[in-house]
């Protein structure tokens, strides 16, 4: 081919640089309406009236602060031209030849980085010299791009384009790659404490092995000695250097200079979903569908709960504040910008937080989920002001009032499962009394959930006022959950009048009311919170009742008893009667006996209660045997059967009294039928 000779067109393809660096995703960065250039013309593509060294003569006499003074004066000549002119300032302004030298000083500055003779972040001489000729190029491109292109200008700006594209392509590489960082160094450290686990869990099994063959011990299972992620280990995240980022806000910059915002913007946000994701993954958390919710066992839900409600705290009080300094320290002087990134990653991430909530509300409803949902509320309920500080405004309550009505789902679960216990305590109907007497299982079910259930009192409370709100249920003087526990401890009061009915023996019925009686009044003296909402009021009630069953037993056990010591009716004709005397010690001895014999059986387990009732029955009954005793044995003393009717001596009705409410073998053998 002659020198002078017309170049070939060719299709030319957009140059890929070569990076030592692992990439994630393809450049979404493109060639624009403009034709590109090859990064290296041929000779023959120059124009035959160009003396083929005046651009390296050009290159060579000026510095890149030179040129770029000359562009600037371009820029502003054209600027001026295009302001006092009527048509295309295009038509009449020459394009000095510091553009084109200016473009093959920044593809000389492309090539070195593209082809790893140096990165980006390495040198800030060159680093800040780079930047400074791409956004001049920007600059000339932005302009050119404003007008039609005439003979004149048509290849600078198709040139100055091209340019531009190599240089934000080099970019969005070296940003993809730095952000890329911070997820490998989490999965060096994960894969390090893998590597750790692993080992220490052979070392783990070896010994256990050990333990069990030389001695025969069990152990706990597997899953239970098996150390779990701790949120500490996100105490670097993120993970990069300060360097990095200011590497990372000088390309953001650059790139939203020249016009890239929107590419610049998508490499941010999916490299940090990816490593936010990342981190959760590390702690535990997955992402759950609502299926996979819907069929989990309980067990294996709560475990899930327990990390989500980790995840949720974390994100509030750490990681989201974290990540919203990474992002304004990247994009620094765009701060809207910098505020929609953030939004938007930490939207995504609370949105599938709450959908989890939602999930869980969905399961199936239990007594023993209370507490778990109550947990979930309160995480939510404290995530609010976390988001009202990180937000902004506009954004902050669109997610507020998300995390609102997924706390609210979670409460009205809470008082549903209240309700429910109401029904509970309904439907314990069983027609079969509780063995001698004792506290009744329902009794310590409701007790102890209550307990259990008033740590939660001041949420409970928050609780009930926002359903009420809700639904529309009219207001009380007293607080909504205090009228709740009110009304299930009526019920339960209820059934156990109906269940004490069961018994024939009305001794024991009242044994039976005393027993659940005194095991409620002790679970609400041993709780502030059920104390506070009961109420002094309800107490001294509930101690009146007790001190009437007290009395009721004692008249009902042992009132025939106390006849048979009265010292009326022992005279016949004016003298003492042996015979009526006979009578009187036989009728003690038998009712005494049989009353040993049965209430022996009877089981008072509270040891205050049982001991004030021997010390009752001691007080009414010995005095009473003892002056019978001392006053009329010797009208029997001295016949063959005095042994026979004079049977104990008042020491001995002390001890058998000692016996009473003990539960013998006899009793824990009718209770095991």
């Amino acid at each position: 081919m002659e020198k002078n000779a017309a170049a070939p067109e060719k299709s030319i393809s957009f140059p890929r640089h070569s990076s030592k660096k692992n990439i994630l995703f393809s450049s979404p960065i493109t060639p624009r309406r403009y034709e590109t250039i090859d990064e290296e013309a041929p000779p023959e593509s120059q124009d035959p009236d160009q003396d083929p060294n005046s651009s390296n003569q050009t290159a060579t006499e000026f510095s890149l602060s030179e040129l770029l003074e000359e562009v600037d004066r371009f820029l502003a000549s054209f600027s001026e031209a295009k302001e006092n002119a009527n048509s295309d300032p295009t038509e009449d302004l020459e394009v000095p030849d510091a553009v084109e030298s200016l473009s093959k000083t920044v593809e000389s500055m492309i090539n070195k980085y593209g082809h790893s003779l140096a990165r980006f972040g390495e040198n800030e001489d060159d680093d800040e010299s780079f930047i400074n000729a791409v956004t001049c190029i920007s600059r000339i491109s932005t302009m050119l791009d404003d007008f039609s292109s005439s003979s004149k200008t048509g290849a600078t700006l198709n040139r100055t384009s091209t340019v531009l594209q190599r240089a934000m392509a080099l970019l969005d590489e070296e940003f993809r790659n730095l952000l890329l960082l911070d997820q490998q160094d989490a999965n060096a450290a994960k894969s390090d404490y893998n590597l750790e686990q692993s080992f220490s869990s052979k070392i783990t099994s070896k010994l256990s092995s050990f333990n069990s063959n030389s001695s025969g011990s069990s152990h706990d299972s597997v899953r239970g000695q098996q150390p779990q992620p701790e949120p500490d280990r996100l105490d670097e995240f993120p993970s990069f250097s300060e360097e990095s980022i200011s590497t990372m806000n000088k390309i953001a910059t650059t790139m939203i200079t020249a016009g890239y915002e929107n590419e610049c913007c998508m490499v941010y946000s999916i490299s940090r979903r990816n490593a936010f994701k990342s981190a959760l993954n590390d702690i535990g958390y997955e992402s759950i569908s609502i299926d996979e919710v819907q069929r989990m066992s309980w067990e294996s839900l709560q475990a899930e709960i327990a990390t989500w409600i980790s995840v949720v705290k974390l994100c509030s009080s750490v990681l989201f504040s974290r990540e919203r300094k990474l992002c304004d320290a990247v994009f620094s002087g765009h701060k809207s910008l910098s505020e929609s990134l953030f939004c938007n990653l930490a939207r995504a991430v609370a949105i599938q937080l709450f959908n989890f909530a939602d999930a869980v509300v969905l399961t199936k409803r239990s007594p023993e989920k209370l507490f778990t949902m109550l947990d979930m509320y309160e995480t939510l309920r404290d995530l609010v002001p976390a988001i009202r500080d990180s937000y902004p405004d506009d954004i902050g309550k669109e997610l507020i009032s998300e995390a609102e009505a997924a706390r609210n789902r979670l409460g009205e679960v809470a008082v549903s499962i209240l309700c429910d216990l109401e029904n509970s305590i309904k439907s314990d109907n069983g027609k079969t009394p509780v063995p001698s007497g004792a506290v009744h299982p329902l009794t310590r079910y409701v007790m102890n959930y209550l307990k259990y259930t008033c740590e939660y009192k001041d949420s409970l409370e928050q609780v009930f006022v926002e359903f009420e709100k809700t639904h529309g249920t009219p207001g009380t003087t007293s607080s909504p959950f205090q009228m709740q526990l009110l009304t299930v401890m009526d019920m339960l009061d209820n059934n156990l009048d109906m269940k004490s009915r069961l018994y024939r023996d009305q001794a024991l019925r009242f044994i039976f009311l005393m027993n659940n009686g005194r095991y409620i009044m002790q679970k609400v003296k041993g709780s502030t919170e059920i104390h506070q909402l009961m109420g002094d009021t309800w107490c001294r009630k509930r101690s009146t009742d007790l001190r009437g069953y007290h009395k009721n037993y004692q008249r009902e056990t042992w009132g025939k008893v106390l006849q048979c010591v009265n010292h009326e009716g022992l005279q016949v004709s004016g003298k003492v009667s042996k015979t009526v005397i006979k009578e009187r010690f036989k009728c003690f001895n038998t009712l005494f006996d049989e009353i040993h014999k049965t209430q022996s059986t009877w089981v008072v387990s509270d040891e205050q209660l049982q001991s004030e009732l021997r010390v009752s029955v001691s007080a009414v009954v010995i005095p009473a045997y003892r002056s019978f005793w001392g006053r009329f044995r010797q009208y029997l003393e001295g016949t063959k059967q005095a042994e026979k009717y004079i049977k104990y001596q008042p020491e001995d009705i002390e001890n058998l009294i000692d016996d009473l409410f003990d539960g013998n073998n006899t009793s824990m053998m009718r209770r095991r039928t």
